[in-house]
């Protein structure tokens, strides 16, 4: 059996998540009201690069180019993440032995060429070597093939998100040992959660995946026996197995919750009031402001055992590029993805489909 803890790859956290859309101005205003900023633009190619904190998006409109492919059949979505590794030409070369599918890149002159691989849905995982902080002095991917906009503040601070956290995959029902095993089997990844979940007339199962250096979280989510549901609906808008929604961390969510909302942003319905007045039943001594939590609508989960508040605080946004909508966290010691929120966000995702028409409660109950 392999070892847990093993790195193969030499996986170290996310460096960008990319974007495609059919038509140029599709994505700017998403990540713009999200607190993003154009800092840079490619040398040869028609790709942006959006940042705010630690957080790298990039906006690939290149037509002939797998990004607009990947937007003729899916339209406005998630087409592809990048990794981090120690050594990209090692990964590569590790995760083809592993059973990867590689993925040739068109580069121009004095370009770098990126390794990559197959992902969800025929997205793309690049393996990239070359990042800020790795070690002092080296240029990363951006200042090579990449010209930064003058007077731009390379780092701004934005809604006050810091970092990609998760980024989850819906997949068809069956589906989920599959990718599964694929993330074991190419990069060591692990199941640390198990969701069954289920509203009132739907639902789903999860299952967590995370790398060995614990920065790349991976859930996997499959509709439900039953059929109807919100990852039904997510893989008929999407036109097949994707990303479904990437959450980004903050330091203080109420702060991030109030700029969000200022530019525009929209997020699911709130849970029910009863939610909140059970919060001190279920999380006894939580410490957070109940009437702040109620007003924007924040989740709360986690442990309040022996007195030490170990608490996840989260938000989600409503679909943003095509089915694709991002979350929003504040992680206070608690490493989970709010499992005890899952049932009451559920259920809030599942009467959000039935004001819209999508969710037939009589075809459920025949």
């Amino acid at each position: 059996m392999t070892d847990l803890f093993e790195n193969p790859i030499g996986l170290a956290g996310f460096e960008f998540v990319e974007f495609c859309a059919p038509e140029k101005g599709n994505l700017e205003p998403v990540f713009a009201g999200m607190g993003f900023t154009l800092i840079a633009q490619h040398r040869s190619k028609d790709v942006q690069l959006w940042r705010q904190g630690g957080i790298n998006l990039i906006a690939n409109y290149e037509p002939r180019s797998p990004a607009a492919w990947f937007a003729a059949e899916h339209g406005a979505s998630a087409c592809g993440m990048g990794w981090r590794v120690k050594d990209a030409a090692l990964a590569y070369a590790r995760a083809l032995e592993r059973g990867a599918e590689p993925v040739e890149m068109r580069t121009g002159p004095m370009e770098l060429r990126l390794p990559a691989i197959r992902g969800i849905g025929g997205s793309i995982i690049y393996l990239i070597d070359r990042f800020e902080g790795q070690e002092a002095g080296d240029l990363s991917i951006y200042d090579i093939d990449f010209v930064y906009l003058p007077g731009i503040d390379r780092h701004p601070v934005g809604a006050g998100l810091k970092v990609i956290d998760h980024l989850t995959h819906n997949v068809y029902g069956g589906r989920m040992a599959h990718w599964a095993s694929f993330y074991e089997r190419v990069f060591n990844f692990r199941e640390i959660r198990y969701f069954d979940i289920k509203g009132e007339y739907t639902g789903l199962t999860s299952k967590a995946m995370t790398a060995p250096d614990g920065l790349i979280r991976i859930p996997l989510n499959e509709e439900g026996a039953g059929g109807g549901g919100q990852i039904e609906e997510y893989l008929r808008a999407y036109n097949g197995e994707g990303i479904q929604h990437i959450a980004f961390s903050c330091d203080d969510l109420y702060d991030t919750w109030d700029r969000l909302k200022a530019s525009g942003n929209k997020f699911v319905p709130a849970p029910p009031a009863t939610y909140y007045e059970m919060l001190a039943e279920r999380l006894p001594g939580h410490g957070e402001p109940v009437d702040q939590l109620q007003s924007r609508g924040i989740l709360v989960d986690g442990s309040t055992e022996a007195g030490d508040p170990r608490l996840l605080l989260q938000i989600f946004g409503q679909p943003a590029i095509g089915p694709v909508f991002f979350e929003f966290i504040q992680r206070k010691k608690d490493e989970g993805f709010g499992e005890g929120n899952f049932t009451a966000l559920f259920k809030s995702m599942e009467a959000d489909q039935l004001r819209r028409g999508t969710l037939k409660v009589e075809e459920q109950a025949s």
